[in-house]
């Protein structure tokens, strides 16, 4: 019964960023706005992020991937930033 409730909360949140980067990724084949382009990267990244967070504390107890996991996290907000700088840029 312990184990169940973290299970729950990090599959919720791959499948959540998963979701969202499948549906931002969808509107931009359907609009073609760059913005729409880097959210969906990032959160493409953050669901990778969000797999590494189940791979740690639940697959592979014994491996530790927090470093992997961070630099995940940090490519998906370094990604948005750019394209917030970029998208400044182009108007």
């Amino acid at each position: 019964m312990s184990a169940l409730f973290p299970t729950l909360v990090f599959s919720l949140c791959f499948l959540t960023s998963l979701v969202c980067a499948i549906l931002l990724g969808r509107s931009y084949w359907q609009t073609r706005l760059t913005m729409l382009l880097w959210s969906a990267v990032c959160f493409a990244l953050l669901a990778g992020s969000n797999l590494l967070v189940i791979f740690d504390m639940l697959v592979l107890p014994e491996v530790n991937l927090r470093p992997a996991r961070l630099w995940l996290s940090l490519a998906a907000v370094s990604v948005l930033l750019f394209g917030f700088l970029w998208a400044e840029d182009s108007e």
